[in-house]
């Protein structure tokens, strides 16, 4: 989830430090009642910045290293910071920037890093060590039966710590958790369920394919990704210099830093298009795969405590981001020979969820906002755009997916960007590469080794 800098694959993020002690006081009361109308003010304190970020980003996914769940950022976003760096997450792509129009919710005091949605929401702003992105966004859902959480954050003291702190602002105690609804498997949204459900007894409920990758992570000796990522790097074109690093890491048994080796393994599943069972809400899975295999958005089916127009309230997880694009690179798994389509999973994800015109969307980083119509056909242009890039470039001369990554636009030219984040890079490339191929729009040159591909 986090760029490793120089380090081949300890999935920790190297930039700028996220928030430690996140809320600590919120004053929001656990009894608020729902649709009481909280939070319709627009949030202060997101730590999301307030200027215009002009590199440009998308948010990568926990994909790039080796299935560990390890994440890249380097966003851009009108309103938010996180375009500095990489980080939990984004993609070094770019994507077009957008401000904090349409947040909501209501901020105690603007440091608490704790917001009332309203309705019997609320967000706790959960840090993610060493990374520019800053934190996830945990969000507390009241119901009969007590407190639900939707993801639970990384995996480290500051990041409980925050989110205890934040639950103990509510008046809620880890141990009146009931459950845990995890949007997808990397480590800055699943990394302290495990602790949660020691804690309280919670069941923990996550998609199938993402439990799948959750066990073989846990199951695998770690020094297999290590072989299977250079293997693939290898095999994508990259350099001798660079395959290096994870060779040497392989033999140093630095494999034991990754990230999401020993996560929790989920007791529920969430089957798509099903109510989940919460006493007193109406909360629906809604399968939404290309940032993950088994992404889901959980769609809050009540009306909008502030009744913005539009059917209810959308938890995205990282699947819609006001500011940032989530990384879409390949399905990680070194057992399937199949052919994914991630790129194309991810596209018909996003008209799934325009189509169900949610009146607010609360993601899981940045802040929450309103128009995921629009927003969804600011990621539809900036991939089509990305595409009519990729197939400009392979135009000209065929070329391997890492020569193809070289040559791409990113947020930094090439030489810059550090080594975790270029894995993840080429990961990206040869998502759009499949794309491309699917479409019939490119081929791999028969006989080239490594595959090179040339634009039809």
């Amino acid at each position: 989830m986090a760029d490793s800098g120089s380090d081949a694959g300890t999935g920790r993020g190297a930039g700028a430090g996220g928030e430690t002690g996140a809320g600590t006081e919120s004053g929001s009361a656990r009894g608020t009642a729902r649709g009481a109308g909280a939070g319709t003010g627009r949030t202060t304190g997101t730590g999301s910045g307030t200027g215009e970020d002009t590199s440009r980003g998308t948010k990568t996914g926990a994909g790039g290293d080796a299935g560990a769940g390890t994440e890249s950022v380097s966003g851009t976003g009108r309103g938010t910071a996180a375009g500095t760096g990489p980080a939990t997450g984004r993609s070094i792509d770019r994507d077009r920037d957008r401000g904090a129009d349409g947040d909501s919710g209501t901020d105690s005091d603007g440091d608490s890093g704790v917001v009332d949605h309203g309705g019997g929401v609320w967000g706790v702003k959960v840090p993610i060590p060493d990374n520019p992105l800053g934190h996830t966004l945990v969000h507390v859902l009241d119901t009969d039966r007590g407190p639900v959480l939707v993801d639970t954050g990384w995996d480290d003291p500051a990041s409980w710590d925050a989110l205890t702190g934040g639950l103990a602002a509510l008046g809620i105690a880890v141990a009146d958790v009931h459950g845990v609804v995890i949007t997808h498997h990397h480590p800055d949204h699943h990394g302290l369920s495990g602790r949660v459900r020691e804690a309280s007894g919670a069941w923990i409920a996550m998609h199938a394919a993402d439990t799948e990758v959750v066990v073989r992570t846990r199951a695998a000796e770690p020094g297999v990704w290590f072989d299977y990522m250079s293997e693939k790097l290898a095999a994508a074109g990259a350099p001798e210099e660079h395959l290096a690093p994870l060779r040497a890491a392989r033999r140093s048994g630095r494999r034991r830093t990754f990230p999401g080796l020993r996560a929790a393994v989920p007791d529920r599943e969430i089957a798509p298009g099903e109510l989940l069972p919460l006493a007193g809400r109406r909360l629906r899975a809604i399968w939404t795969p290309g940032h993950t295999p088994g992404h889901v958005c959980l769609h809050l089916e009540e009306e909008h405590p502030a009744q913005l127009p539009g059917h209810g309230r959308l938890f995205s997880g990282d699947h819609l981001l006001p500011g940032i694009s989530p990384h879409i690179g390949l399905y990680e798994d070194p057992t399937d020979t199949r052919v994914t389509d991630p790129l194309g999973d991810y596209l018909d994800s996003l008209e799934r969820i325009a189509r169900l015109a949610p009146a607010e969307v609360l993601p899981a980083h940045q802040h929450a906002f309103t128009d995921a119509p629009a927003r969804v056909r600011e990621l539809l242009a900036h991939h089509a755009e990305r595409l009519d890039d990729l197939w400009t470039l392979l135009s000209g001369e065929p070329l391997t997916p890492w020569a193809l990554a070289e040559r791409m636009e990113w947020n930094r030219p090439w030489a810059q960007i550090p080594y975790g984040s270029r894995n993840i890079a080429v990961s990206e490339a040869e998502a759009h590469l499949r794309r491309l191929v699917k479409l019939g729009r490119a081929e791999a040159v028969p006989g080239s080794d490594p595959v090179a591909y040339r634009a039809l």
